[in-house]
């Protein structure tokens, strides 16, 4: 019984180490990097807009999660109720 509870912790530790948050500097690198991989450069216009769309992108997600639109049916998971 102890033994499956210190293997059970050291997964549930193991599990939890992935979790890992982008810090703001973080998150803009990497935005920095897909934009570049798209072949914009740095200081253009162009650069800029890609990192806007990228920025608009995540808080659309951020909303459609928080409304609960879950990807091309907004209720389709709900019963389906009629009245005659």
């Amino acid at each position: 019984m102890r033994a499956r509870s210190i293997v059970f912790i050291a997964v549930s530790a193991a599990l939890l180490a992935g979790c890992q948050t982008m810090t703001p500097e973080e998150r803009r690198a990497a935005d920095e990097k897909t934009c570049m991989s798209y072949g914009f450069r740095r200081g253009t216009d162009a650069m800029a807009t890609c990192l806007q769309r990228i920025d608009l992108d995540r808080h659309a997600e951020r909303r459609a999660f928080r409304y609960g639109y879950n990807g091309g049916a907004w209720d389709w998971d709900r019963p389906i109720v009629v009245y005659r």
